[in-house]
């Protein structure tokens, strides 16, 4: 991959990584504990606390996609960001870093997996 193209996909994830990281503060918020002496109907408080679970969970994705974009971010820096796949060692699409651009691995590797 060219320089220019790697530069590309730095600001990318740069800019990923600081929408990923206002979405984990406002989760983290989100998901503090409901106070049992917050005055909330029977049904809202089971939707809340529904809600609290469902923002958990994206909490958690948002935190491994932050590490793996940064990881991705070093490759860039190392210039060795979508170089190849580690399974097959076959250059990864590019279409397939501009949609998730932390991936390692080939469309044909992720598949067999």
């Amino acid at each position: 991959m060219d320089k220019d193209r790697q530069k590309y996909y730095g600001t990318k994830i740069e800019n990923m990584l600081e929408d990923i990281k206002t979405s984990i503060e406002y989760l983290k918020e989100s998901t503090k504990p409901i106070a049992p002496s917050v005055s909330l109907g029977r049904l809202t408080r089971m939707e809340a606390l529904s809600e609290k679970g469902v923002n958990e969970a994206m909490l958690s994705q948002n935190k491994q996609r932050l590490v793996r974009l940064g990881n991705a971010l070093n490759r860039v820096e190392q210039r060795t960001y979508g170089s190849s796949c580690l399974r097959c060692h076959k250059d990864v699409p590019e279409g397939r870093l501009d949609m998730l651009p932390e991936a390692v691995l080939c469309v044909l590797c992720i598949e067999k997996k």
